[in-house]
């Protein structure tokens, strides 16, 4: 099924550059209540490839056509030329051949590679993305990895160098794993490029309006126009983001040293109200001399123009489900100077003293944690205890950051100049023009590699394309005595009249799973056939359906014999 933005003669095109997306509104939506980073990142990453994708078609790979009905309804906005959008249903997963590509919003691979493998391994390519890693379920998504029969044409992008190195290692570690156990080490077959997540540069205040916007925001939020505000945005959740006291402690220091007015705006949302409580107490007792602000960040017009209000942003993550970091990004495409830890993606986002401050972290040495894994893995711990419990020991240098906060407070020129470096560096690498333009790259490049690299485990002859989801006739063969030959010969049963038939047809417990079984018309021809002409073999019903699948007629005609629509009338079954 197609839909059309509105053109004319416009005709689908596979196109080598482009691909299905995946389609789940958890993936790319951000008007819930739990707006989380990768809803973000995937609605951002949607609305790019709508409005810079290249290729003349976009392809919704979906469940159900109402879905495919709500992903035309989400992008219609978005189009900036008529673009054909078609929806690929997930029923027939051997369509994909028609985009080239799958891209699934996360790292979890292995089914579709499985799924993939019951028709044509050089078909499609399948390609996924990074967000967090920490937690069990991603863990052994990616692990599965190195067993599922992924290809060298295959990619999971890796958004930063910091996750790469996580998911190698996981990777490594559990090959080495295998090797010791099964006495074969398996290889990495699938691509880990490195893709950073974007931002809409257009999408931030700039130009001569910027201060008219900053100017209306700090009256809502009754803030003088000349004060300093620091701005952090983001999840207001100390376990599964960044703890809040290390930040209220470094700006209490930095407000105690430069007698400056210092207003601590915190967009984001709360997790629960013990969290909401417990972070307002917090700034009280921390950082009493700063004036703290509390905004609701899911807000389409508080995500959108709270970048303005601010002089100075930051965010002193210490939390190992972070892998990237959008939010500061974002500041940079503001034109905002940033403070942030020297952390996971941070490390490579945020050049130290030329788009902003990197503050030194630490964490206690590898062995250190075992016992929160095995906590983990048994159940002890959910997830968010685990990572909660693994940042309140991870440290970022306090007086580090006071340092940070203290130059830029009493340095405008630096400000301006670390504001306008970001500005640029955000345009230039993390701008979503040049994001998708790498992400068609890639898929390029994996449509050259599915036409000329060897294929790692092919499916052999008589062999099940995935040996712990097979065929259950074959892996259930001997539950059986009798074994189906096409020599039996088959007349009508006593059900084999149209009377009888059409109540088996309106009855669901009797109907059941027609939609995997040749049509009526089919199977009323069968009937008309053996009426007119009498009992024939199976050999010979197969060769009278030539257009018809030789394995949907001998389902269709094991049906036919389970309700005695047809019954045997010879005895040529071998026991």
């Amino acid at each position: 099924m197609a839909w059309l933005i509105p053109a004319q003669n416009l005709t689908s095109l596979t196109m080598n550059n482009t691909a299905a997306i995946l389609y789940k509104r958890d993936g790319y939506d951000t008007s819930g209540k739990r707006l989380l980073g990768r809803q973000a990142a995937g609605e951002g990453f949607l609305k790019a490839l709508v409005q810079y994708g290249t290729a003349d078609s976009l392809y919704c790979y979906a469940d159900t056509q109402p879905e495919f009905a709500e992903f035309c309804d989400r992008i219609k906005p978005w189009m900036k030329r008529p673009r054909q959008v078609q929806w690929l249903p997930t029923s027939h997963p051997q369509i994909l051949t028609q985009a080239g590509t799958i891209y699934h919003p996360d790292p979890i691979l292995s089914k579709l590679a499985w799924n993939r493998r019951f028709f044509d391994q050089r078909g499609y390519s399948i390609c996924g993305v990074t967000h967090t890693i920490a937690s069990t379920g991603v863990m052994g998504g990616i692990g599965d990895l190195l067993i599922a029969p992924l290809q060298p044409w295959d990619a999971l992008i890796c958004t930063s160098v910091a996750v790469k190195i996580a998911v190698e290692r996981l990777l490594n570690t559990w090959a080495e794993y295998l090797a010791q156990r099964t006495g074969g080490k398996p290889n990495i077959d699938i691509q880990l490029p490195i893709i950073p997540l974007g931002v809409d540069c257009d999408a931030f205040a700039q130009g001569d309006n910027t201060p008219n916007i900053r100017k209306s925001l700090r009256q809502v939020l009754n803030i003088p126009q000349d004060d300093i505000v620091v701005l952090f945005v983001g999840r207001l959740c100390f376990y599964g983001k960044a703890h809040p006291v290390p930040m209220y402690l470094a700006l209490e220091k930095a407000a105690q040293a430069t007698k400056a007015k210092i207003h601590f705006v915190q967009a984001g949302w709360f997790e629960d109200e013990r969290e909401e409580v417990t972070f307002k107490q917090s700034t009280q007792i921390f950082c009493p001399s700063v004036n703290c602000i509390f905004v609701d960040g899911r807000k389409p017009e508080i995500r959108s123009g709270i970048w303005s209000t601010a002089d100075i942003f930051i965010s002193l993550v210490d939390n190992i489900q972070e892998t990237f970091g959008l939010t500061p990004i974002e500041a940079m495409a503001a034109g905002l100077p940033v403070i942030v830890s020297d952390w996971d993606g941070y490390q490579e986002s945020v050049r130290h003293e030329v788009d902003g401050l990197r503050i030194p972290t630490l964490m206690p040495p590898a062995g250190s944690g075992l016992d929160l894994g095995s906590a983990y893995l048994s159940d002890n711990l959910n997830y968010s205890s685990y990572i909660a419990h693994s940042s309140m020991v991870i440290a970022v240098d306090i007086d580090a950051a006071s340092r940070a906060l203290i130059e830029l407070i009493t340095n405008p020129e630096m400000r301006k100049r670390l504001g306008e470096n970001g500005r640029q560096r955000a345009r230039q690498t993390y701008d979503w023009r040049v994001v998708i333009a790498a992400y068609e790259e890639l898929w390029q490049e994996l449509a050259t590699v599915r036409n000329t690299a060897p294929m790692s485990a092919p499916v052999l002859r008589g062999s099940p394309p995935a040996p712990l989801c097979d065929d259950p006739f074959r892996l259930f063969a001997h539950y059986t005595n009798i074994k189906l030959t096409p020599d039996l010969i088959l007349g009508l049963g006593s059900m084999g009249t149209p009377e009888h038939l059409q109540q088996l047809r309106q009855n669901w417990i009797t109907n059941f799973g027609a939609d995997r079984r040749s049509a009526n018309s089919t199977v009323d021809g069968i009937l008309a056939a053996i009426a007119q002409h009498g009992a024939v073999s199976i050999e010979t019903i197969i060769h009278q359906h030539p257009d018809v699948s030789s394995t949907e007629l001998l389902r269709t005609v094991m049906y036919l014999l389970k309700f005695d629509i047809l019954r045997v009338e010879n005895s040529l079954l071998e026991i």
